[in-house]
């Protein structure tokens, strides 16, 4: 549980603060970007997996049908985590990016009512309506409906999902999702290469070497999530998760000056408001379960 805290502490910081990464890769275009850090990542963590002896633990995901649809699964979403979030840095909408990420649990609570069939306690139902009543006033006053924090909210929290389901190491995991991905991704990069239009040779080699820097950057916070989601809670998760969306928040707005006009504070508010809700929900539904979990180890043991 300790060490599952650490990792998680450790995956969501390097995320809030690669909004100051991804800039520096300018000219690339999202795209050749994406391309860039799948092909990278499959590099690092193979080569850590070849130097630890821990190669057949890709092959021993692919040899399992259950653990390979779910892991390829999970490759399709982290590929449109991955695209779509650069996409939002590249493009200026860091705060919207961030708000995916405020977003996200309160996604996590609706999965558990359509894919488990939990009963909703009266606090999801208020932090869930604050949620949709966050949605309308951002859509309605902020120029448009809010797609990037929606998509980056709902396939990052299905990509959670289908990692915890899986419950495979953290970098074998990793590899083979990257394997699935690297196909695609190379080729697209041969294509521009070919085309003349890439920028991974054109830029100096402080911009190549800044390309090839996608792998580490994007394998390490990756591998340290993986390796949180099989150790802790999904509701522990949900907890630290809010680091990476208060780095990125006030990264976008201090830092890239983007604007924050009183509608989006608005909706930044009842997101907040939604998150405090739903957290002291969780927290008191904890508190309570303990109690009983130690009758029960109790009676048990006796």
């Amino acid at each position: 549980m300790r060490s599952g805290v650490l990792f998680g502490l450790g995956a969501y910081s390097l995320w809030g603060v690669f909004p100051l990464y991804f800039p520096l890769l300018d000219p690339a275009s999202p795209v050749e970007v994406l391309a860039h850090r799948v092909v990278w990542s499959l590099v690092v963590v193979v080569g850590g997996l070849a130097a630890a002896g821990r190669l057949r633990g890709i092959r021993a995901i692919a040899a399992d049908r259950r653990t390979a649809r779910l892991l390829g699964a999970a490759s399709l979403l982290i590929a449109v985590n991955w695209g779509v979030y650069i996409y939002a840095v590249h493009t200026g909408h860091v705060i919207e990016a961030a708000l995916g990420y405020f977003v996200n649990p309160l996604v996590s609570v609706g999965f558990g009512v359509v894919v488990f069939h939990e009963r909703l306690r009266p606090a999801q139902v208020v932090a869930l309506g604050f949620g949709a009543v966050a949605v309308v006033v951002l859509t309605a006053y902020s120029g448009g409906f809010p797609w990037i924090s929606l998509v980056l909210a709902v396939s990052f929290g299905t990509y959670g999902l289908m990692k915890k389901l899986a419950d495979v190491g953290a970098s074998e995991g990793l590899g083979f999702e990257t394997l699935v991905l690297v196909v695609p991704a190379a080729g697209y990069l041969l294509a521009l290469g070919a085309s003349g239009s890439g920028t991974f040779t054109s830029h100096g080699a402080g911009h190549l070497l800044l390309l090839v820097a996608a792998g580490p950057v994007t394998a390490v916070p990756l591998v340290l999530f993986a390796a949180c989601v099989t150790r802790v809670p999904l509701s522990t998760v949900g907890l630290l998760q809010y680091l990476t969306p208060v780095l990125q928040f006030l990264i976008g707005w201090l830092v890239q000056g983007e604007a924050m006009p009183t509608s989006r504070w608005v909706g930044f508010a009842l997101v907040w408001t939604a998150l405090v809700v739903l957290t002291r929900d969780a927290l008191q539904t904890a508190a309570a379960a303990r109690p009983a979990t130690a009758v029960a180890v109790e009676g048990a043991a006796v």
